[in-house]
């Protein structure tokens, strides 16, 4: 089936950022060169809904590498990096993707990839499985089993689960701590910051910053605005997260007392309507709201349509949406993923961990599939453990080791006072 690309000619341009980003993936690259070797995913159909940067080319080289035959979809409309489809289009894979899609169109592609009937399924939001399951049933009995990358498709696969109606097993590679510590804290912080940055030219300093959730994206969310100087309001629901926020030094309060303090708020929680007309009734005027969530429902874009008396495109990814009583609310990005819809996401070193415990996850279904129950499994412990082993070789670190006497003190119990 033809590729569904922006422009075929933006291939090379998206082959030259994919090697700058090989260069900052290591641990990828050693696995690269072991598939490589052994072909451990030959004949495996595999259909990536991910998120087409050069990070994710990287994976998918890797893959491919092994044997693999690959079809990609975006897992998000405006996500897609044009030159990166472009380039992996000319590498031979089948890509079902380009910056901009509407509605249908997104959809259109996660289809066109399913046709090539896959034996494992990589998602970014769990969008090809949701697909799979409510309008093509029939490929699962061909599939082995899946991967999700991030943690709102984890929980709506484990709603999915839960209800007994997940059709093959899936690994929740979001939850491998060498992915959530590193890819979530530090990759969304910086990306973050850095598409708030592109779309307005924000000055961080001195400015109040309400971040929506405190979970490991919200700690570097959170953390790295304060390291630009901002003065931090946390908003959660979970009260021990809650708690641990207040003793990182922030200011912890509901989201209706800090509508009125906040210059920018940024959503990360991966749950619904989490900024309402409500708070917006009580901000101040020009005050930016942004997501850094998967999906674009954590701000109710629809109430903030109705509530608007005028919209109007200020500035490429600034939706400007004009208050009867005169204020201005500033919209970025449509409010989808602002750290991938206005800059490159997360850096390369992040993804590499991220990445790695992908491509190993995938040979784990390749191999183990057929013998795994329909439900969410963690990484297996020993793949997290590698991927970690990998990363700090890679960065010329040595640790220690338990000598024979502290392994067996840790193993024993006859040893107290």
């Amino acid at each position: 089936m033809e590729n569904v690309i922006k422009d075929p000619k933006l291939a090379e341009k998206g082959k030259k950022r994919i090697e700058w980003a090989r260069r900052h993936m290591p641990v990828l690259q050693k696995i690269r060169e072991e598939y490589a070797a052994e072909r451990p995913l030959e004949g495996v159909r595999v259909v990536a809904c991910l998120h087409v940067t050069v990070e994710t080319a990287n994976l998918l080289s890797t893959l491919t590498a092994g044997g693999a035959e690959i079809a990609v979809a975006g897992s998000n409309p405006l996500s897609t990096q044009d030159d990166v489809a472009a380039a992996l289009a000319e590498d031979g894979m089948r890509v079902y993707a380009f910056h901009g899609e509407n509605d249908q169109e997104y959809y259109d592609c996660i289809n066109r990839a399913l046709e090539i009937r896959p034996h494992v399924t990589l998602d970014d939001g769990a969008d090809t499985i949701a697909t799979i399951h409510r309008d093509r049933p029939d490929l699962a009995a061909e599939i082995l089993g899946g991967c999700e990358e991030t943690t709102t498709g984890v929980i709506r696969l484990r709603a999915l689960a839960d209800a007994g109606k997940l059709l093959y097993p899936v690994i929740a590679v979001n939850d491998a701590e060498t992915k959530m510590m590193f890819d979530n804290r530090y990759g969304t912080g910086q990306s973050t910051i850095h598409g708030i940055m592109n779309a307005t030219n924000f000055l961080f300093a001195g400015k109040t910053v309400v971040v929506g959730g405190y979970g490991w994206c919200g700690r570097g969310l959170a953390t790295r605005a304060r390291g630009m100087g901002a003065n931090v309001i946390v908003v959660e629901v979970e009260p021990r997260k809650a708690l641990e926020a207040a003793m990182d030094g922030f200011r912890v309060m509901s989201m209706t007392a800090a509508a009125p303090l906040g210059d920018l708020f940024v959503t990360v929680t991966g749950n619904v309507s989490v900024i309402r007309e409500e708070h917006v009734e009580l901000m101040k005027d020009q005050a930016i709201v942004a997501n850094s969530g998967h999906f674009n429902v954590e701000i109710d874009i629809p109430a903030l349509e109705e509530m608007a008396s005028g919209v109007s495109e200020v500035q490429e990814n600034v939706l400007e949406y004009k208050m009867a009583d005169g204020r201005r609310i500033y919209l970025l990005a449509e409010g989808r993923l602002i750290n991938l819809a206005a800059a490159y996401g997360h850096p390369p070193e992040v993804m590499d961990m991220s990445f790695a415990n992908q491509a190993l996850s995938v040979r784990y279904i390749a191999e183990n599939g057929r013998r795994l129950d329909r439900k969410v499994y963690s990484v297996p412990s020993e793949i997290d453990k590698r991927v970690a082993a990998l990363k700090l070789a890679a960065m010329g670190i040595e640790i220690e080791s338990l000598t024979p006497e502290q392994d067996k003190y840790l193993h024993s119990w006859e040893t107290g006072t």
